[in-house]
Order: C-alpha cells, then structure tokens, then sequence
C-alpha cells in the first residue's frame, strides 16, 4: 500500500463535536434518570424483578455494540473497501464495550446473593435438592461465572478500543501500514469473537434455565445482534445527514448495502428461530421442550410468540425484500426502528419466560411486564447512546486517510 493521502470532504461537515457534546449529555441524564427510577421500582416490586430486568436489557444493549464489532472485525477480515465510510459509525458503537463492562457489574450481585429468581444455579438450597444442578456445579458457580464474564469483556474491550484507536490514529497520521495491522488481528479476533459471543450468550442468559440446553442458542443471540446493529447503523447513517453531516459521502448506495443486510439478517435469524424450534419439536425431548413449554403455556407468551414471527420475520422481510426500500431513507428508517423495538421484545422473550416457568409462574395473574423492564431500557440505553455521541464527538465521522476512502466514496451496486 502507498501512504494514504487526505482527500477533500470539507465540504461534508464529517464532525459532530458542535452539537454531539450536548445531544450526549440529554441521552446521559435520561439514562441516570432511568437508571433512578428502576432502583426505585427495585424497592417497590423487589430486587428479583429489577435484576431480571436489568440483565433483559444489559443483554439488548451489549447485542448492539456487539453487532458492531462483528461488522468492523468483518471488514478488516474480508478488506472490503465499500464499508468505509460507515466503518467508522461503527467503530464508535463497538467502543462503548468498555462502558458496558462497567454495567455488567450489577450483575454480579443476585449471582454472589444466591438469587435464584434470576440464576437458579447459584443458591445453595435449590443446588443441594437437585441432582442435575449438582452435576453442572463445575461449570455453573459464582466465582467461574464472574471470571468468565469478566474475560468475555476484556476481550470486547481490547478488540474494539484496538481496531478504534487505530483508526483514529491513521486520521492524523495516514499510515497504511495500521490497514494491514488491523487486518492481521481480524483473522483471531473473529474467532475470539465467536467462541466468546457463543459463551456470553450461554453465561448470561440461558443458564437463567440451568435444566435446559441449546447448541445453537450462542447462533440465535449472534444472528439478533447482527440485525439489530445493522438496523441501528441504518437509522444513525440518516440521523446524521438530517442534521446535515456526511451529506454526499454516506450516499444511496451505501443505504442500499446496509439494507441488503439488514433484510439478510432478518432471514438468517428468522432461520435459526426455526430450525431450533423444528428440531426440538421433532425430538420431542422432555429436557429440550420444557423451555418452550414456558413460552406457550400463557396466551401471553404466545402473543410475543406471534409478534416475533410477524413482526420480526414477516414485516422486515416483506418490507424490505424489494430494491426501492433499501435506497430510500425513509422507509430504511421505520424499518430499522421497528426492527430495533422487535429486537428488544426477542431478549425479552429470551429472558424474562425462563425465571418465571423455572419457579412455577407461568400461570401469575397478569402479564409478566415490569415498569422496570422500560425504566431499565430507558436507564442503560440512554448511557450508551450518550456513550456512542461522546465518542463521535472526538473524531471525524468516517475514516478520512484510510487506504480506501476513494473505492468506498465512489462505490456503486451492481
């Protein structure tokens, strides 16, 4: 590669650090906010329902700034040069790990509590009457479990904070020489991010139900990460131009990509929700079943049930499975919206069915809704919009010396 030369896109308004830094702090006072109003609730509905919550929506936001990594790993992977001009966008989402580290801390509270209304696993009573939760004693414990989970961030972090600071860094400096640095580490750090998405997503979440197993459930939390990031990628690529940023750089065609993988996403998890229901219905095993035995034994849990084949497969893939859609950002917008809401309602689906069928609460009168739920979603996610404005405020919007600028600015779809 020769040095990087800086191309001329004055003209674009590629920064945000006029209007980023104010933007931030409203989304991080909603988020304090939020975050006060569920300790509140905690105190009103107990402390096993805000924990609940609290990893139902630790879960939502840690997929989106996975989502992203993957898509900045797959690039330097593959060196695409198309993706440039968005890289950057996502780049800044995948650097919030280190943020979502810190609010992973909470969670290690009902595990060390012995709560087990959130992780059955870890109270000593419910251990010593049960024979299979004994045996996965070895692997489902507090300090593994805390150990693991601090790897799992370690290693976001550091990979989002080296492929984000070197890009930074070759803004100033032009260097091609961190091009090719970047795509030597994307190779393991694909596969670092496999196994340690696949582990998290285990850890997290389905041990929330310790009898019950899935070997694609790592798969399932990926392919929704991905569709949810991309969905967000779409709607911040046209949040910005309406504030009039990146305006002729972010152009049609690169819409056009981003909706062709949002719509490809969409099928790939509409996929895998299907094959693991398909296999498990036709084993008919009582240790696979019981974990949709909890989602089908309510008219609520089969109302989400309809909502996610509708809503998160049928309307996204009718919506979006034409050409005109993808160039349009209207349309890309409401999609990638909707999207995002449904993505939100799959973690809750993924979470909240497995404590309450675990300890008999299938049948509770009411809907297993909690105030908590959206206080919690309002909490977290508005310090990580904050997070991701902060960290756009600091730099260009896209990667002004990279070795492809000119392929990515003058792209075309075939």
């Amino acid at each position: 590669m020769s040095h990087a030369t800086a191309i001329d896109i004055s003209h674009a308004r590629t920064r945000i650090d006029d209007i980023g830094p104010r933007w931030a702090l409203v989304a991080g006072l909603v988020g304090v906010a939020g975050l006060a109003a569920s300790v509140v609730f905690g105190f009103v509905d107990g402390w096993e329902v805000f924990f609940r919550s609290y990893v139902l929506n630790l879960a939502y936001a840690v997929s989106l700034a996975l989502g992203a990594l993957f898509f900045v790993i797959l690039q330097h992977l593959t060196r695409a040069g198309w993706s440039v001009v968005v890289r950057r966008l996502a780049e800044c989402i995948a650097a919030t790990l280190p943020l979502l580290a810190l609010l992973a801390v909470p969670i290690v509270v009902p595990v060390l509590a012995g709560m087990k209304e959130v992780y059955p696993w870890s109270n000593h009573e419910e251990v010593a009457h049960d024979h299979l939760l004994q045996w996965k004693q070895p692997f489902l414990n507090a300090p593994f479990f805390i150990i693991r989970l601090t790897v799992y961030f370690i290693a976001w972090s550091l990979l989002a904070r080296y492929f984000y600071c070197r890009s930074i860094a070759q803004d100033t400096s032009g260097d091609p020489d961190l091009t090719t640095r970047m795509q030597r580490l994307s190779g393991i750090g694909m596969v670092i991010y496999g196994l340690t998405v696949t582990f998290f997503s285990i850890d997290l979440i389905m041990s929330m139900t310790p009898h019950w197993y899935s070997t694609i459930y790592g798969v399932y939390y990926f392919s929704g990460s991905a569709v949810g990031f991309f969905a967000l990628l779409a709607l911040t690529m046209v949040l910005l131009q309406s504030a009039g940023r990146a305006r002729n750089v972010i152009t049609v065609e690169h819409y056009h990509d981003i909706g062709k993988l949002v719509f490809g996403f969409v099928v790939f998890w509409a996929y895998i929700a299907f094959s693991q229901y398909m296999l498990i219905w036709y084993a008919n095993l009582p240790e696979e079943t019981s974990w949709y035995y909890a989602r089908q034994s309510s008219q609520w849990w089969v109302g989400v049930a309809l909502v996610l084949l509708f809503g998160h497969f049928v309307a996204p893939f009718l919506a979006l499975i034409s050409r005109r859609p993808k160039r349009r950002t209207r349309p890309l917008a409401l999609a990638a919206v909707w999207i995002l809401i449904v993505h939100w309602i799959d973690i809750y689906y993924l979470v909240i069915p497995q404590a309450h069928h675990f300890h008999g609460e299938e049948h509770a009168a009411g809907s297993p809704l909690h105030v908590s739920d959206i206080t919690l979603l309002i909490g977290l996610g508005g310090l990580f919009v904050c997070a991701v404005l902060r960290l756009m405020s600091r730099s260009e919007l896209l990667p002004i010396r990279d070795p492809r600028l000119s392929e990515s600015l003058t792209f075309e779809n075939v």
